[in-house]
């Protein structure tokens, strides 16, 4: 008789914000996901998590995944500039150092992917750099949509332009 394999569980569930739908995930008391739904770019990330977590998605819900859509909520109504939910990366240690680098930049504020590849000591990985920002499957809570391009344009985010734009505006860096 073979053995049985016990996969581990993802909670996932859809939240919807003014900017679009996402999937917020979380497993063993952690946010794993909070992802759009909108783009290409949520299969890989799904694929990754599956993958690396040894997990399967269960749509449900959790004490992590309720705390993390108050917290949205405010964050979207203008009354939050920061967050107070335990995370989990899942990726190569480089992406999680940018990730990592990522919750250093504060509310209202942004930086290229060239201050970025600085700030890491890697100042010829900006396109090493933008690869792991567009990885981040924590969207918001691990803010890249404060990473902008080198002449100040909004660039690819996983989420849609439109949603990048609605986010700053939010923070107040663009105008309404």
């Amino acid at each position: 008789m073979g053995k049985t394999c016990k996969k581990n569980i993802v909670k996932t569930k859809r939240y919807e914000s003014s900017c679009g739908t996402l999937l917020l995930g979380s497993i063993e008391g952690k946010l794993c996901l909070c992802d759009w739904l909108v783009e290409k770019h949520h299969d890989h990330v799904e694929r990754r998590l599956k993958r690396d977590l040894k997990a399967e998605f269960e749509e449900g819900t959790s004490e992590i995944i309720e705390k993390t859509s108050k917290e949205l909520d405010e964050f979207f109504a203008g009354n939050r500039c920061e967050f107070d939910i335990p995370l989990l990366f899942v990726g190569t240690d480089f992406q999680k150092m940018v990730w990592s680098e990522l919750l250093k930049i504060p509310y209202g504020i942004t930086v290229t992917y060239g201050e970025m590849s600085k700030r890491l000591m890697k100042p010829k990985a900006m396109r090493a750099v933008a690869n792991a920002n567009g990885a981040n499957a924590i969207s918001i809570l691990v803010p890249c949509h404060r990473v902008i391009g080198s002449n100040h344009s909004l660039t690819g985010y996983s989420g849609g332009l439109a949603a990048k734009q609605k986010l700053l505006e939010i923070e107040g860096v663009l105008k309404r």
